[in-house]
């Protein structure tokens, strides 16, 4: 098993949840973009996206479905909510959520605002970047009265979550975050299982020569 990424991805979301799990998962760690500054990656996930899980032949490539099972395969009943319980439906969607619904236009207003600004299309970085803020009233709602998302702790579904929110601070969407959804957050990466994660995956970088120390 070995985990492709690059520091700070979406594929956080999978370190955090090995880190939760006292998984010392295999990383390899890729410049931004890997796409074009690790080429020979493309052999191993032709998207070229991270992260990628590589194991037992197999290829998974979304961020909250690799991070979903790590947790159904190691903590069923605890990151993991299992089928009978009243909570897993939600479980479920706040997962497909944290992905289609918070990061999505993120990456698409960071990539208009600051990636491609030279093409003109702030303006559209900044209606995505405002699509971003209206869609946080679902989970904003959700918390108004919970310290977790499901099953009454957490689980991984609030690691997904976390991170879309996490990411918003380098997306410089922080700001349409409500006060309740700061306080989470800072609950969230209060962990040490999230701590971990990140230096860990600082620490990988520097050894493997992706960034300087």
């Amino acid at each position: 098993m070995r985990l492709y990424t690059c520091e700070g991805s979406r594929g956080l979301r999978v370190s955090w949840t090995a880190a939760e799990l006292g998984i010392a998962l295999p990383m390899t760690m890729l410049p931004f973009p890997p796409r074009a500054k690790a080429r020979e990656y493309l052999a191993i996930n032709p998207l070229g996206t991270v992260p990628a899980l590589e194991f037992d032949g197999q290829l998974m490539t979304e961020s909250c479905a690799i991070a979903h099972w790590l947790a159904a395969r190691h903590d069923p009943g605890g990151l993991a909510l299992t089928p009978d319980e009243p909570d897993y439906p939600m479980f479920l969607d706040f997962i497909a959520h944290a992905d289609a619904t918070l990061t999505f236009p993120q990456t698409v207003a960071l990539r208009f605002s600051v990636f491609e600004r030279e093409r003109g299309l702030e303006a559209a970085g900044e209606a995505y970047g405002d699509w971003f803020g209206k869609r946080l009233a679902k989970i904003d709602h959700h918390l108004a009265s919970r310290d977790y998302l499901c099953g009454g702790r957490f689980t991984v579904a609030d690691i997904c979550i976390a991170y879309a929110l996490w990411l918003s601070r380098m997306t410089r969407l922080s700001h349409h975050l409500t006060p309740r959804l700061t306080e989470w957050l800072e609950t969230m990466t209060a962990r040490e299982g999230f701590k971990t994660a990140v230096g860990r995956e600082a620490a990988e970088a520097v050894a493997q020569g992706v960034r300087a120390g």
